[in-house]
């Protein structure tokens, strides 16, 4: 009898897990294969040599001391709010949250510069701004991780939704301390005096967020993988009945986990009005909180391996600036390449999950 019409000619299977190596092998060759079908398009659309464009890329992030310092600056900031959402992640409680938790943040350093600079030492200044951020970022994340622990609320919706309601708020007080009345926005907050402004290292503006977040890094690191929190967070990300059934408070450990994680964007927002931008507006965070789940997902919720998603992204982004810029292409242009680079990126953990069998060569018919 002939099985032939009936066999596939291949099927998909779930592949034992890879070492990293094998793994990272398999990304570097997705990127290589996006590289090369973006310069194909490049050179079929605008007749560009690829090889310039490439180096444009390069340039928008290294051409000069100053670009290279804001890159950096781009990552921390970006790694930082990574951080915060990953806890939430491998407990598989997904935090959408991050703009609004980190917009809270901002606000509440805001608050902080204005009403308390000038009155109090600098220091003290800046001692408020680390403890009012890191509490609004916390409490602004535990209240929907409270409604999800106590009636199981969808936590995807509610996180987006504070978004808006954090967006709001800013936009509200923006108007309250307006400078001057009716411009519509703060300005540059204690320009003269610089109350509330954090700390410049040397002549290198940019570094103590680096570092700030360096440590960050570290600790989250450490949280996850070798203390007693971070082991019951895989055990409720993995299966909450499980977790009860050993005896973990999956209620407890929900709400801590959100809270720690806005805790961290609260932080970032800190970083970013007192150390970076001294002003606030109602798009500050650029969306950080929503490109953050895409670094996190692709590290594997490893804070380590964030480092290097993190910069993936932010280099991508300013490449793609860069190319509109110098060459007079219109910016959905360098918005293709980059997505087409992500797509053929994140396209390659199909091929670190799974295998493709395909049919043998046909043998005698029976």
């Amino acid at each position: 009898m002939n099985n032939k019409a009936h066999t596939p000619l291949f099927h998909v299977s779930r592949r034992a897990a890879l070492p990293w190596y094998g793994a990272w092998g398999i990304r570097a060759a997705a990127l290589i294969i996006a590289l090369l079908a973006c310069a194909l398009i490049t050179n079929l659309i605008t007749g560009l040599n690829p090889l310039e464009v490439y180096a444009t890329i390069w340039q928008g992030s290294f051409g000069s001391a100053r670009r290279t310092w804001v890159l950096f600056q781009n990552i921390a900031m970006l790694l930082c709010v990574s951080l915060a959402i990953t806890p939430a992640f491998r407990m598989r409680c997904w935090n959408l949250g991050g703009d609004g938790q980190m917009l809270i943040g901002c606000l509440a350093t805001t608050a902080c510069m204005i009403l308390l600079g000038g009155k109090l030492p600098n220091g003290v200044v800046i001692l408020c701004m680390f403890v009012s951020s890191v509490l609004a970022g916390a409490i602004w994340a535990a209240i929907p991780a409270f409604f999800k622990a106590k009636w199981n609320t969808n936590e995807t919706l509610f996180t987006l939704m504070m978004n808006y309601i954090a967006t709001q708020l800013v936009a509200y007080y923006i108007i309250i301390w307006e400078v001057p009345k009716g411009a519509g926005k703060i300005g540059i907050i204690n320009q003269s005096t610089q109350a509330g402004w954090l700390p410049q290292i040397g002549s290198y503006k940019y570094l103590l967020n680096i570092l700030i977040v360096a440590v960050v890094c570290v600790l989250m690191y450490v949280y996850l993988n070798y203390s007693k929190h971070g082991y019951e967070i895989a055990v409720v990300g993995e299966s909450e009945r499980t977790a009860r059934y050993v005896g973990i408070k999956v209620d407890r450990v929900i709400i801590r986990t959100m809270f720690l994680s806005g805790a961290v964007c609260g932080l970032a927002g800190m970083l970013l009005v007192g150390g970076t931008e001294h002003t606030l507006t109602t798009t500050i965070t650029s969306g950080r909180g929503f490109t953050a789940v895409m670094v996190s997902w692709l590290a594997k919720f490893n804070p380590i391996w964030m480092i290097l998603t993190s910069f993936l992204l932010v280099f991508l982004e300013r490449g793609a600036g860069q190319i509109a810029t110098s060459f007079g292409l219109s910016a959905s242009y360098a918005d293709i390449l980059t997505g087409l680079i992500l797509f053929f990126i994140i396209g390659s953990e199909f091929f670190i999950n799974y295998q493709i069998k395909f049919r043998h060569a046909a043998g005698k018919e029976d």
